[in-house]
This record gives C-alpha cells, structure tokens and sequence, in this order.
C-alpha cells in the first residue's frame, strides 16, 4: 500500500506499510518482503502466507497483539481498510459527545461476524480502549478468537449465534446495552456467486483460474441466502426490537446501489437517524450505513 491519504486521519497505515518497523516487530515478514518495481521494499499481496504474516506484524507493531493466527482457508482481512470503520464509528459517537472521541470500557461495542480474525475488537480496543463483544455462528472461529484472547490477556466477550437467521435475537440479552454495533455482512447471495467473484478477481490480476477464495474465507464470511442486502435488511428487522438497547446500529455496504431500498427500510423502521459514511483506501471506495431509533438530543453516551 503506497501512501494513502485518503485514509481516516487518525488512521496509523495512511503513510503506507513502513516495512522496516514491521520486520522489525515481527521477524518473519522479512522472508516474504521483496523489492518492487520503483526499488520499494513490498510482499505478494496474492500469497496467503505472505498477507497473514503481514497482518501478524501490523497487529503487533501497531495494535500491541503479541499473538494472532487463523486457520487456513479463514478471512485474512485488510487491517488499514477495516481499521477505518472503527475510526469512523467513533467519530460517530463524537458528534453525540460534544465532538468528544469517547475512549474507554465504558463504551459497549457488538461485532457481528467477528470472525476467526477478531480484527474489530483488536484494533478497537487498543486505539480507543472500548469494550467489545464478539458473536458469529461458526463454533471454530469463536474457538479460534478465544485462544487469541486468551494469548495475549484481553477481555473481550465471545458469543456464539446458535441460529442462523437470527442476528441480534438470541445475543442482545434484556440486560444489554450497546453504544454501538458493526457488522462486514456476507456479499455474496451463493457459494457459486462467490467464486464467480473470486475467478474474476484472480483474472484481472493477471493470474490463471483458481479454486482458491480471496485470501481464505468460510462459507459464512463470504455469503448467505439472498446476499449483502438481504442480510442487512433482517439486521434492520431485528434492530427494531432492541431500538433502545443499542445507540447505533451500523453495517458495511459493499454495493452502492443498495443503499437507496436500505434507506427506505429504516424509514419504514422509523428510525430517529440515518447516517451513511463514505470511506476510501488506494482506489477502492467502501461506506457504510448507522441508524438509531433515539433522537439526536437524547442520544447520550
């Protein structure tokens, strides 16, 4: 990643990967670094290996995880990119704290889909000390972010979905309360639709076909019936029935056309607030989409 100003401004990676302090946290990323074209020390961004060696350096270099591993074939996700959100969300929480940044485990934060990776949580709490808790449905990456955890003595609370079709129901308990909750939906609508997604990926880089998804991914990470939109509109469903447990409710939204009918089904919701951020990283632009169902003036951290 060359310097990358589009970054939040409070993001660490908006300068670029600064190889010679990662190697330096985390020995084994020298082996796959390599010269690029311009005589910059970079890695395979295609090799699995490599990226999740990366991310080993940056979560320990920057984020202070002395240990992170996933199984193979799990989401390997981009830490600038996905620190972003974070960013974002808090200045999200700023503007209902006289433009305040709210630091600390006061603040209750509900990651949906936390994966294996744990990358909100991580990088969550040590930029802004928020407690997080984690839920997805697939017992092995709740097992898998326990040990990571557990490696280097944090409190994050795990939970597992135990039904699929549900989202909040059966992990929003009646003592809950949340400041906010986040979300990187599946996006794809099949499995048959996620490799398509994959085999054109690997085309426009260059590279032959392969069975192989981007950089690992579990079914559930990469797709659920009826895709992105889909998904997000059950979330919004569901969100009506936690409307005063939570402050915001937020999720990704990869495809900019489903912003418009996601809109219309808050405001079939009756939510309070609709907010949608534009975020961006090299040439590629994500957003996503909050809503709460409390009035601005009595949204209080």
């Amino acid at each position: 990643m060359a310097n990358n100003t589009q970054l939040h401004p409070r993001n660490q990676h908006r300068g670029g990967y600064d190889f010679a302090r990662l190697v330096e946290h985390s020995p084994t990323l020298k082996a796959f670094t390599h010269r690029g074209p311009a005589g910059q020390t970079t890695i395979n961004f295609h090799n699995e290996q490599a990226v999740r060696a990366l991310n080993q350096a940056l979560l320990k270099a920057y984020y202070d995880i002395n240990f992170w591993d996933i199984p193979a074939n799990y989401l390997c996700p981009p830490i600038p990119g996905r620190v972003d959100y974070i960013h974002y969300l808090a200045d999200l929480l700023g503007r209902d704290n006289n433009q305040e940044i709210p630091r600390g485990r006061n603040i209750k934060v509900l990651d949906i889909g936390t994966g294996a990776n744990l990358v909100y949580p991580l990088t969550g709490q040590s930029e802004y000390g928020w407690h997080f808790t984690g839920v997805d449905i697939d017992p092995t990456a709740i097992n898998v972010a326990k040990q990571i955890c557990q490696f280097n003595k944090l409190k994050i609370n795990l939970r597992l979905q135990k039904q699929r079709e549900n989202i909040f129901r059966g992990i929003i308990t009646p003592t809950d309360a949340f400041h906010l909750t986040l979300c990187n939906p599946p996006f794809h609508a099949s499995i048959e639709a996620a490799n398509k997604g994959t085999q054109r990926k690997w085309k426009n880089l260059g590279k032959g076909p392969s069975k192989k998804l981007n950089f690992g991914g579990q079914n559930a990470e990469l797709w659920c019936l009826g895709g992105e939109i889909t998904f997000i509109a059950n979330m919004i469903e569901q969100s009506m029935e936690f409307a005063e447990q939570c402050l915001w409710f937020s999720s990704l939204v990869s495809k900019k056309d489903n912003l418009k009918p996601l809109c219309k089904l808050l405001e079939k919701a009756k939510v309070a607030d609709i907010q949608i951020t534009d975020m961006a990283q090299g040439q590629k632009t994500s957003r996503f989409i909050a809503w709460s169902f409390i009035k601005k003036g009595q949204r209080h951290l």
